[in-house]
């Protein structure tokens, strides 16, 4: 994606480029809200295409009160730099720390969503947010061996790990998460091997019949997030 792309959306929205500590520039595009502002949900997408397919997303958001920064990866859609797990991390506590400079907001949430939940949970273990909502999350990404990942597998290589698991371990903010039984890209099995690591008053939502890419078609996907954004 150029540089000067314009995106198109029918919420308002504002465009950033944030600095990284190397010098690479993070694409993020900010979705305002309608309403009084509850606080800020910072969105990690999943691994295809880029923020043009993700900015739909906030739309189930911005309703609650919540501003949503859409999160591009380096390497993707209009930011620079290659991907790698060790820099994704590192770019979201620095894209964190410019919010927090950038952004007013009273309550924080991280959003992941797919390859992003590893990205969101692993921030979540020391910025201390208010609540981590991860769809459609996998224990580990090499556990995921189904063909939709091998070209994101293959801007890593070496060892990675993306261990969702090993983070919700650490994690004391509230979770929800929200999964469907006919996911074909991440089994059910792979998300309900994080329940051991779930706190007593984390939410696991089961949507029957949803997919990989069709929660917001569900009820029951909506409820579960009115169930913590909404007051």
């Amino acid at each position: 994606m150029e540089r000067d792309y314009v995106f198109e959306f029918d919420q308002d929205f504002e465009e950033y480029f944030i600095s990284m500590p190397d010098g690479i520039e993070i694409n993020a595009l900010l979705f305002k809200t309608q309403q009084p502002s509850k606080g800020l949900i910072i969105y990690f997408h999943g691994n295809a295409d880029n923020l043009q397919r993700w900015g739909e997303y906030a739309a189930d958001l911005t309703p609650f009160g919540y501003q949503v920064l859409m999160v591009e990866y380096r390497g993707y859609g209009k930011s620079e730099g290659k991907p790698g797990e060790k820099e994704f991390y590192s770019d979201a506590e620095t894209v964190l720390k410019w919010a927090t400079k950038n952004i007013p907001y009273n309550r924080l949430v991280l959003y992941g969503r797919s390859l992003g939940s590893a990205v969101a949970s692993n921030l979540a273990v020391n910025s201390q947010p208010d609540l981590l909502i991860l769809e459609t999350p996998f224990d580990e990404l090499r556990g995921v061996v189904y063909p939709i990942f091998k070209p994101v597998l293959s801007f890593f290589p070496g060892r990675y790990t993306f261990s969702n698991k090993e983070n919700l371990s650490k994690i004391k903010c509230e979770v929800l998460i929200l999964h469907g039984t006919e996911d074909w890209v991440v089994p059910m099995s792979s998300a309900v091997q994080l329940k051991p690591f779930m706190k007593e008053t984390d939410d696991f939502v089961i949507i029957e019949g949803g997919g990989h890419n069709d929660l917001k078609e569900y009820k029951d996907f909506h409820e579960a997030l009115a169930m913590v954004l909404q007051d």
